[in-house]
């Protein structure tokens, strides 16, 4: 028997968590190979109907083992049984994340039943968090469960007959395929189809044997993270194989770190479309905060500093370390005070906790509101401004309970605050996290927060490298544009010696220093300077940042220079394609307050609007402001004209390596001259951010090899032959899966270098073989996109539209299909706009007219009509039209749902095998293999009931199965194409 998923992962990590070997039905004795809490049950022997998410004997022995007032009367199980079945059926109405934190509440023991002497409330216990013996922990496979759908997920685990953990394992024989290709099973289908499942869900996983990585519920793909082993030394080195696998399987999936994570590390947040999240941690989080609760329980050392590079998601170790230090019985009710750097309070860190729905948290902004919140002994989350120390008494509170996080800890070195801070607070825990590596020459915030035992000075430390190794962030490139307008080395290293840089600038520090060096302030502003570098911004971003759908930051010398530049700019683009954004102080000139002036809430609806994908608003110009704290994922170039280096500078490029789809690396277009001596920039002892940023140009370098590498996949293959016979002999030379998947991985490698070039004028010379290439490409990637997702289905906007080039038909339609579920109808609930009711509506009646004649349908139509007379008539209001078109829309889907169920199936794919083998011939046999797989999926996508009637089905169809025979360059054949679309007008 060969190796596949089954036998070489699936059983392996039933192996690792049980000791049951499904191989050989071997039990191993050796308990130190497994963590002996985990017992294998095979989906046979669970009692349980193929309906049933909860293991309910299970779940009913634990609650009453756990709870005294159930074990005095079992039948009180019952009723909390019946709770949560109602919160599982509840998933199709309040979607699946709002589903999850309900009955998290219930896991976590939040919730009370009048169980109690005359029906007194009483805390009702699932898990016992303190004794883990008490519980029940069953592994088991192939768990098949039905509801809209029967699916199997390969691996599920059960805590107390509850299912926490979905896994699915994939081959680790094909290259091609990854961990993505089952985190996609997990998310795209299994959370839609068996949502019930995932109602109680810690978290999910996926690996291939290779690489695990995990996420939780409705967690975009590009989110879900590996875990890592802690001082685990060939973490960056990783071996990739089933013994690494299995190492971090059991380290995730012990029953204490689950319930941690389930306890501590679960948060579940509202966006800006009030639609609810849920955050679990990255592994660097989850180490961090806990080696802060560590510290605080131990009591022995009172500090740390903490290094996580930007970007890497310090603002949420932040909430989990509040969060988890607030709840630690030990710690007696601590108060945990979280100070930021800024002037500005409404900062990332204070918008994650309020949007994470922290409770008692409180912010303040003044230091004798903060000393009266310390001499009163308030218990609470308090959140500050670090500089207000400067002006803290000594001794203001002496608990040894309070527990000071500091965000940005290396801008403590200015003016002492570290040691003013330890003076009014002499027995708190005071702990540093900062983004950038603190150097050794600051002494300040060494002393502050850096304790002596910690290797290094720092308590836990996660790099540039390990945030680019486990996709956290993205690399970062820089590219010198028109050298001919960077200020000269000399001036800017007098400028970088005026710009100590002990603390970042605010907008008014900013002109007060281009006064000071005016003769440099004079060159940066004039005209001819600014007009030529907006001009050349104007050509780069149409040519390399818009095509991908991104946008950019201008950051210039002061404020009058944003004033200039946004003039400047407004000759190439819209007026509202940008927008200024600094503060303004009394001392302005009352006509610059009233044209540039904005406030708090202004400031946050320019930044939405930005981070809106399809708002008009293209470029932020900023001098100060935003260059920190300032999270805007689509922010994917910073034209820099402005003299910034180390700390300051490191934070602010990083502005744009956030993830993002389809964002490949973060750009920084210099116009000053910053960069032609890197080294000088970013001067750190940490001798890995050297390697920070690299110049682009390095890139060009790597292209010929890239291109040769490619292309010796296809050596001895004629490339001036045209059409099929030459598309054959491509796909010929890479016949296997191996070779196949070999030559996607050169391909993607050289692809994202095309991407990050272009437009530059050296593609031109290699223009030919890449567009030759990207046809092969496109011809041999599997036809569903459920498969080697990872390796063929992540390319970028400029591939995309190359690879379409010569490839479509007429005109390029993208089939909007508005996907109707509980998360859709939820967010138009939660957001009554006129605009999504009406699209609801309309939706609604383009599905109605899809089934003319059946009754159902019928009456749903009667129902929407009667509804909107009574809105036009005034006598709803229009939340509760929104309301009522929701009800309507929920049981059209249900309506559907059960009309499919009812058709039965015929196998047109049989129908389509038998016209092409009929058509077959000896010159012809790799295509006439592949082609009937990539019509079926093709047409599949593009389908819909009754699109036999409807001309535009009947277009949508035609163009799918042209495209598809093109790409086999059998487009010509009209009898060929006449014959095999009566046949899926038939069949499909």
């Amino acid at each position: 028997m060969g190796f596949n998923e089954l036998n070489s992962v699936e059983n392996y990590i039933i192996k690792q968590l049980t000791g049951v070997n499904l191989n050989t039905y071997e039990i191993s004795e050796d308990k130190a190979l497994y963590n002996g809490f985990w017992e294998y049950k095979s989906a046979k022997e669970l009692q349980r109907s193929v309906n049933e998410v909860l293991l309910e004997s299970d779940l009913k022995n634990a609650l009453i083992l756990l709870n005294p007032e159930i074990n005095q009367n079992p039948n009180f199980a019952d009723e909390v049984i019946h709770q949560l079945r109602a919160i599982l059926i509840s998933v199709h109405q309040v979607g699946l994340v709002r589903a999850n934190e309900e009955f998290f509440k219930w896991l976590q023991g939040d919730k009370t039943m009048p169980f109690g002497e005359n029906n007194r409330h009483v805390p009702v216990r699932l898990i016992d968090f303190d004794e883990l013996k008490n519980n029940s922990f069953i592994a088991t496979t192939q768990f098949r469960i039905h509801h809209r759908e029967t699916k199997i997920p390969d691996v599920v685990l059960f805590i107390n007959g509850i299912p926490v953990v979905i896994g699915e394992a994939k081959t680790p024989i094909r290259p091609a395929i990854s961990w993505l290709d089952g985190a996609h099973e997990v998310h795209d289908i299994y959370e839609n189809t068996v949502s019930q499942l995932f109602v109680p869900n810690i978290l999910s996983f996926a690996t291939e044997g290779k690489e695990l990585y995990y996420g939780g519920v409705r967690t975009p793909l590009e989110f879900w993270a590996p875990w890592r082993l802690e001082n685990d030394e060939d973490a960056i080195a990783k071996r990739l194989g089933l013994g690494d696998v299995g190492k971090e399987l059991s380290d995730l999936l012990h029953p204490k770190r689950l319930l941690d994570i389930l306890q501590n590390f679960s948060l579940f947040t509202t966006n800006k479309k009030k639609q609810r999240n849920k955050v679990i941690p990255r592994f660097q989080q989850y180490e961090g905060a806990n080696k802060i609760v560590e510290r605080v329980k131990e009591g022995k050392i009172k500090k740390g500093l903490i290094w996580h590079f930007q970007g890497s998601g310090k603002s949420l170790l932040m909430v989990f370390a509040a969060q988890k230090l607030r709840r630690e019985k030990d710690l007696k009710s601590p108060t945990v005070i979280v100070l930021v750097d800024r002037t500005d309070l409404d900062t990332q860190i204070t918008g994650t906790f309020n949007a994470s729905d922290i409770s008692n948290v409180e912010t303040t902004d003044n230091i004798s509101q903060l000393q009266k919140l310390l001499e009163n002994d308030t218990r609470k989350i308090i959140i500050s401004m670090i500089h207000k120390f400067r002006d803290a008494k000594p001794n203001m509170n002496t608990r040894d309970n309070i527990i000071v996080l500091v965000d940005e800890a290396h801008r403590t070195q200015e003016g002492d605050l570290g040691r003013q801070m330890r003076a009014a607070l002499p027995n708190a825990f005071l702990f540093g996290l900062t983004g950038t590596p603190v150097n050794k020459a600051d002494k300040n915030t060494f002393w502050a927060f850096g304790a002596e035992e910690d290797q290094g000075g720092y308590m836990s430390r996660y790099t540039f490298h390990d945030s680019i190794r486990d996709n956290a962030t993205l690399p970062l490139h820089f590219e010198p544009r028109l050298v001919d307008v960077h200020v000269d080395k000399e001036t800017i290293d007098k400028a970088f010696e005026e710009f100590k840089e002990s603390a970042a600038l605010t907008d008014e520090e900013a002109d007060a220093l281009n006064k000071k060096s005016a003769k440099m302030a004079a060159f940066l502003k004039s005209p001819e300077r600014v007009a030529k570098i907006v001009e050349d911004v104007a050509i780069h971003f149409k040519e390399k940042v818009q095509p991908h759908g991104f946008k950019a930051m201008i950051v210039t010398p002061d404020r009058y220079a944003c004033v200039q530049y946004k003039e400047e700019l407004d000759k190439y683009f819209p007026e509202e394609a940008s927008r200024v954004v600094f503060s303004t102080s009394a001392n302005d000139d009352f006509d610059f307050k009233q044209k540039w002036g904005i406030d708090k809430s202004q400031q946050e609806k320019i930044v939405d609007e930005f981070n809106d994908g399809l708002s008009d608003l293209q470029f932020i110009i900023v001098t100060a402001k935003l260059l920190t704290g300032f999270d805007a994922p689509i922010l994917q170039t910073m034209y820099l004209d402005k003299s910034i280096k180390d700390h300051t500078l490191l934070q602010a490029i990083c502005r744009t390596n956030r993830l993002f789809p389809n964002k490949f690396f973060g750009r920084i277009v210099d116009y000053f001259g910053v960069f032609d001596d890197a080294a000088k920039a970013l001067q750190f002892d940490e001798e890995s951010i050297k390697t920070v940023i690299s110049n682009l140009a390095e890139l060009r370098d790597k292209l010929p090899e890239a291109m040769r590498e490619t292309l010796s996949h296809f050596e001895g293959v004629d490339r001036t032959i045209d059409g099929f016979e030459g598309l054959e002999a491509a796909q010929n030379a890479i016949g296997t899966n191996e070779k196949k998947d070999a030559f996607a991985r050169d391909y993607k490698f050289l692809s994202k270098i095309w991407e990050s070039l272009s437009p530059d004028t050296i593609l031109n010379l290699y223009q030919e073989d890449y567009k030759w290439l990207s046809q092969v490409f496109e011809s041999v990637r599997p036809a569903a996109d459920n498969v080697g997702k990872l390796l063929w289905f992540s390319l970028g906007a400029q591939n995309t539209k190359l690879i379409h080039e010569n490839i479509h038909v007429g005109e390029v339609h993208k089939l909007q299909e508005f996907v109707l579920d509980a998360d859709v109808i939820e967010n138009i609930f939660n957001n009554p706009d006129p605009k999504n009711a009406k699209k609801l509506e309309k939706l609604l009646l383009k599905r109605f007219k899809k089934h003319p004649g059946n009754p159902k349908f019928i009456s749903l139509s009667e129902r929407l009509e009667a509804l909107r007379d009574q809105a036009e008539q005034g006598l709803i209001t229009s939340i509760e039209f929104v309301k009522e078109l929701c009800k309507l829309a929920k049981e059209t889907v249900e309506a559907e749902k059960e009309l499919e169920d009812l058709i039965i199936e015929k196998t047109p794919k049989a129908a389509l095998t038998d016209l092409f083998l009929e058509l077959k011939t000896e010159e012809t046999p790799a295509v006439v293999e592949r082609i009937v797989e990539d019509i079926d999926a093709i047409v599949r996508v593009v389908r819909f009931p009754g699109w036999q009637i409807t001309s535009s089905g009947e277009r949508e169809v035609q163009k799918s199965l042209r495209k598809a025979l093109l790409k086999y360059k059998l487009h010509k054949d009209q009898m060929l194409f006449e014959r095999a679309y009566a046949y899926i007008k038939e069949y499909y």
